[in-house]
């Protein structure tokens, strides 16, 4: 830590002992799950309030202290990655549902209410919050709303920005907003709410979230179906999204399923080995739609395009099959995985992965490489598994040297370089491939305008 870092006066701004500098502390909470830099923050501060957000950040604009904001840290583009000396400001004790409106739909959230506990409450009022993915039991929403956070749902529901009403968000000088106070319909200029979301804490830290709740869906079901080829599975896309209101439509790779069984603790959807799998889910609110499936299902089947599938008969089965496809991404992090998310329009993908896989299969002809992702929103998920013997730092560089020709390839498809990951560290570099120099000039100026000194999350998005 920093012999000059005012220290004893930031413990003022906050209650006793919210102010960490112990090695564990900051190893913890100066990283996400992302393992390409060395945490080193100078310490961690654990604000209860609003005001004391604003104290902490009035704090370092006087001192010219860099801020990064944490809340589940379980991004992976090293957004809420703490590598230079930073003082991270966590979200874990603005924990807090404030408020719950059954007319609107709405639920007042503090920051650091995490993504599983909004789901729960929602179910309790008979609701449902449909923003899910993996991480939804450790990520916090403050974290969700910096990210734009996706997931498995987004085919019917979109993303976190389309269930944010309001936000309440201290800027880089410590001043407070308000924005948009909940409205449906507000056209009264521009809507900076939209500019904070998806900004990675770079413009300042979302403090309150007001959030939509839906509906809550009727008998959930779920069909995992075995394709011969890749080519096959936007045809069974098609064909479902002709009969049916689908809620998600994931695929995976033989090799990440693979992954998942050798745990053991899942059993295989059906006992015939297919290259690639779509995993696809429903209401099923009547037995009409039921039978629709079934029939689409058969189809499908006949036109060569599907070769076995099963459909979930309980909760249980649901889940199980669910899992197939969720588990993925924790299973393989044993293996320290260069993660790619890139997306292209829903049309485009299977020419697009075609380019992708021949040059990942020309560039890495020794390592594993596993596909899976959200392919109904076109969303893909690269992972490319580091070999046990091979160093973590030689393995990151020579996977980075692929990244231009992976990166020029969604250039050419109009694509982005980050569906739903974020921009972060891991991505700022390649910035340029998703955007032109005209809309990174303007980010900046936006950036300058909310944090004129420069030190909410730094280095993060653009330099």
């Amino acid at each position: 830590m920093s012999d000059h870092l005012p220290i004893e006066e930031l413990k003022t701004l906050v209650e006793p002992g919210k102010v960490l500098t112990d090695a564990a502390s900051l190893e913890t909470y100066g990283k996400d799950w992302t393992k390409h830099y060395a945490p080193a923050p100078s310490a961690i501060v654990f604000p209860k309030s609003i005001e004391q957000v604003q104290s902490i950040v009035r704090w370092a604009n006087a001192h010219k202290v860099a801020l990064v904001p944490s809340g589940g840290r379980t991004g992976l583009s090293a957004a809420a990655v703490a590598a230079n000396g930073e003082v991270v400001v966590a979200f874990d004790y603005m924990n807090q549902i404030v408020d719950f409106n059954a007319v609107d739909r709405s639920v007042v959230c503090q920051p650091g209410v995490i993504t599983e506990q909004l789901q729960q409450f929602a179910e309790d009022k008979g609701l449902y919050y449909p923003v899910d993915f993996a991480s939804a039991g450790s990520s916090q929403v403050g974290g969700n709303i910096g990210t734009n956070a996706g997931g498995i749902k987004v085919i019917r529901y979109g993303m976190t920005r389309n269930w944010v009403a309001g936000l309440k968000v201290v800027t880089g000088t410590g001043e407070l907003l308000e924005l948009n106070k909940d409205l449906i319909k507000n056209a009264t200029g521009y809507d900076l709410r939209h500019l904070f979301i998806g900004a990675e804490g770079t413009l300042g830290f979302v403090v309150e979230a007001t959030m939509r709740l839906d509906r809550a869906p009727k008998n959930l079901t779920a069909m995992v179906l075995g394709t011969p080829d890749f080519d096959s599975i936007m045809p069974v896309l098609h064909a479902f999204q002709g009969k049916l209101d689908l809620t998600a439509f994931e695929f995976f790779s033989d090799k990440a399923l693979a992954k998942i069984l050798a745990r053991g603790d899942i059993p295989a959807p059906f006992e015939t080995e297919c290259p690639f799998y779509a995993l696809l889910e429903f209401e099923a609110s009547t037995e009409e739609i039921a039978n629709d499936a079934l029939a689409t299902f058969e189809h499908c089947v006949e036109q060569g395009w599907v070769v076995d599938g099963v459909m979930s008969q309980s909760e249980q089965q649901l889940r199980n099959l669910w899992r197939l496809r969720e588990d993925i991404s924790e299973t393989i992090s044993h293996w320290t995985p260069y993660k790619n998310d890139i997306s292209v329009t829903v049309s485009r993908v299977p020419a697009f992965l075609r380019d992708i896989d021949a040059i990942v299969e020309r560039s890495y002809p020794d390592f594993e490489v596993l596909w899976y992702g959200h392919i109904g929103d076109g969303n893909l998920h690269l992972n490319i598994l580091k070999p046990e013997a091979l160093p973590k730092e030689e393995f990151f560089a020579k996977c980075a040297t692929v990244n231009t020709w992976v990166f020029e390839t969604v250039q050419r498809y109009n694509g982005s370089i980050s569906a739903e990951h974020g921009v972060g560290m891991t991505k700022r570099d390649y910035l340029g491939y998703s955007r032109s120099e005209a809309e990174i000039a303007y980010m900046k100026a936006i950036k300058a305008v909310f944090d004129p000194n420069g030190i909410m999350n730094p280095g993060k998005i653009f330099n």
